[in-house]
């Protein structure tokens, strides 16, 4: 079974669902010696498993793979009508209709199915846990798992349903945060203090995640304890990656001062630029993963073909200024310390 400790670059590109994670940006971090990941979520079991199969002929590397754990909807039928009358303005804007809420389980059985039949080198799971027959499953199929945390508690959970790696996100993290329950106030514990906790109290290998851009980062988790950094927003600038035009642009407009944390795309708490749909919308968003985020999709992508980043989640960490542009294995390199 793979061993992140074997790397000969201890980064890990996060997976980052809905674009930025393609094939070849998974394939390029693991082939410069670093361990890529291909994201799940939102995507079909067969789209999945054609990028899945992508990156994997792309590079004779170990690829990685993330999948969206399913939890219970804290959506409620009240709170997803009134927030969809006040996001009428916002469709209209844009020139679409609002899209139907609807409850998934981001096609959890069949995704597990893919990762068994290609079997990836590592699978990492966000927002909870496989049960443990289905961990159990994987690791016979000799996949490594790794559970991303947000406390000590949830690693002693992730621990206790025998995962191989533990994944410490930091609050600076962009994206959507991994904890277990969608509707409690994401911790403020430092990534610093987290992987502290994590290392003294569980004898598993700990990645650190959140707000790391720079080699300076990666070494300094790396003596706090970690075996390996995963970086997400260093890596949304690389040739490699698939964000947006908008995505990249926003990046790099000096408009954009500070992140934010909010539900107001998805639902579920995210980290974020602070633009004007955030603004605008966050104290009327209701919890509601994933039905808020079909809602809001239509306005989202229409805000893109438009070239608008206001009205469409950047998702970021909030050490997005030092995001840097070139190829993956160029980044990969300066976050190794290379000249």
């Amino acid at each position: 079974m793979f061993d992140l400790r074997e790397l000969s670059t201890p980064v890990l590109s996060a997976p980052m669902a809905g674009g930025p994670s393609t094939p070849e940006l998974a394939a390029a971090v693991s082939s410069a010696g670093g361990l890529g990941f291909v994201a799940a979520g939102y995507l079909t079991a067969d789209a999945f498993a054609e990028r899945l199969r992508a990156a994997q002929r792309l590079t004779s590397a170990p690829v990685g793979a993330n999948l969206f754990v399913p939890q219970p909807s804290a959506a409620t039928p009240d709170a997803i009508t009134a927030y969809a009358a006040t996001l009428e303005a916002e469709a209209r804007r844009y020139g679409v209709s609002l899209g139907a809420p609807r409850f998934d389980d981001d096609h959890w059985a069949a995704k597990l199915d893919v990762l068994l039949d290609l079997r990836p080198a590592v699978v990492s799971f966000t927002f909870g846990l496989p049960s443990a027959e289905e961990r159990r499953r994987l690791s016979e199929a000799g996949i490594a798992t790794a559970g991303t945390v947000t406390t000590l508690s949830e690693a002693r959970a992730a621990a206790d349903a025998g995962v191989d790696v533990l994944i410490a996100q930091g609050p600076s993290a962009g994206g959507h945060r991994g904890t277990f329950d969608a509707t409690a106030q994401p911790s403020e514990e430092s990534l610093d203090d987290l992987l502290a906790a994590l290392t003294a109290n569980l004898d598993l290998p700990v990645v650190a995640a959140g707000g790391l851009m720079i080699a300076g980062d990666v070494s300094g988790v790396r003596g706090a304890g970690a075996v390996a950094a995963q970086l997400g927003t260093a890596f949304l600038l690389a040739d490699e990656a698939g964000s947006s035009p908008v995505h990249r642009a926003a990046l790099q407009d000096p408009q954009f001062t500070e992140t934010a944390v909010t539900r107001a795309f998805s639902g579920r708490y995210a980290r974020g630029l602070r633009n004007r749909f955030i603004v605008e919308h966050e104290a009327d968003a209701p919890f509601g993963y994933p039905e808020v985020h079909y809602m809001t999709s239509p306005v989202r992508a229409a805000s893109v073909r438009a070239g608008d980043p206001h009205a469409v989640n950047v998702w970021a960490g909030t050490g997005f200024r030092k995001a840097r542009t070139g190829s993956a294995a160029d980044i990969i390199a300066t976050l190794a310390g290379a000249d």
